[in-house]
């Protein structure tokens, strides 16, 4: 099922009507129909999906409330600055929406719609939703890029999401299911905290080939190496996709999430890891996953999340131009 964006969820500030140096999210954005013939005329043009699902998470045994983020995080971006050069494009293709208890269909759904934008040449910008919106993104960039070609998932996460799925699939499982199933596919997660995941599931990784970097190694004085390593992933992958569960995060920044925590890692610190990966030429998309609006603070996880998914689309949309209006 899909969902068409009102437009009374982009909404705020005015500050002029016709002078673009002025504009913010709400005025340039563009509500499409998902199923509609459309194709970019901008050569880095955007596109919003969301995912209206916390399945995963509730069979996670997670805090449910994220499926409510999506337009959430839309609201809290309406306001910002548009800070993009003179023709870059923002479109809206609306919401995903899984029914009661029916995640893969979901999920199925939810790859064909992010193939489809990758068909009109826009680069998709996934808005969650539990953590298993990353699966369904990721169904979406396979059926884009081919079996053959090789994939890098870069996942900042403070949880490896490498659990078992014999029984079902849920927001732990997801990387577990892509990696045992596709051998073309390549996982590198940043901000895994040694007491957020067992014994069994580093050694699952380890089996798995995954690469990683616990949470207590990221902090600002080790960027440099850290963006080294991640370059050298990225060089040795003919593509790569990007998501961010917003656990990672330090819970005093973002209290609002599924599995909050007293560790974790700092919005400059996740900020930069985004700035790396999305202005990287291999990078084709992003995803954003559980902000959790029933559990927040004053909407400062909602906010935060609007900020680094701003990230993401400034630097997708300054690769192909030096003068990214920054």
């Amino acid at each position: 099922m899909r969902k068409h964006i009102g437009a009374d969820v982009w909404t705020g500030r005015t500050d002029h009507t016709e002078r673009r140096s002025s504009f913010r999210y709400h005025q340039i954005v563009e509500r499409v129909e998902l199923d509609t013939p459309w194709k970019t005329s901008s050569t880095n043009t955007c596109a919003i999906i969301g995912f209206e699902c916390e399945e995963g998470v509730r069979r996670n045994q997670g805090r449910l409330g994220a499926g409510n983020a999506p337009n959430a995080i839309r609201q809290a971006l309406a306001s910002l600055p548009w800070r993009a050069a003179e023709g870059h494009r923002l479109v809206d293709a609306g919401n995903v929406v899984c029914p009661y208890e029916k995640l893969e269909e979901a999920q199925e759904a939810l790859g064909h719609a992010v193939s489809d934008l990758f068909s009109k040449s826009a680069t998709p910008i996934l808005l969650g939703g539990g953590h298993e919106t990353l699966y369904g993104h990721y169904l979406g960039v396979r059926e884009h890029i081919g079996p053959d070609a090789s994939l890098g998932i870069i996942n900042i996460d403070a949880h490896f999401d490498l659990r078992p799925y014999d029984n079902q699939p849920s927001s732990g499982t997801m990387f577990r299911q892509i990696l045992e199933q596709d051998s073309n596919s390549r996982y590198f997660v940043l901000g895994i905290q040694r007491f957020g995941n067992t014994q069994e599931l580093f050694d699952k990784a380890d089996e798995l080939g995954a690469c990683y970097i616990c949470e207590e190694e990221m902090h600002e004085g080790r960027m440099d190496d850290i963006t080294s390593a991640l370059l050298a992933f990225m060089e040795q992958q003919d593509y790569v996709m990007l998501t961010l569960c917003t656990d990672v995060l330090n819970a005093a920044f973002a209290p609002g999430v599924s599995a909050p925590s007293p560790f974790g890692l700092t919005p400059m610190v996740v900020r930069a890891l985004i700035r790396t990966v999305a202005s990287h030429e291999k990078a084709l998309s992003f995803d954003i996953c559980e902000v959790n609006p029933a559990v927040d603070e004053n909407g400062r996880t909602i906010k935060l999340g609007a900020y680094l998914t701003n990230e993401a689309i400034m630097a997708f949309m300054g690769r192909n131009n030096d003068d990214t209006g920054t």
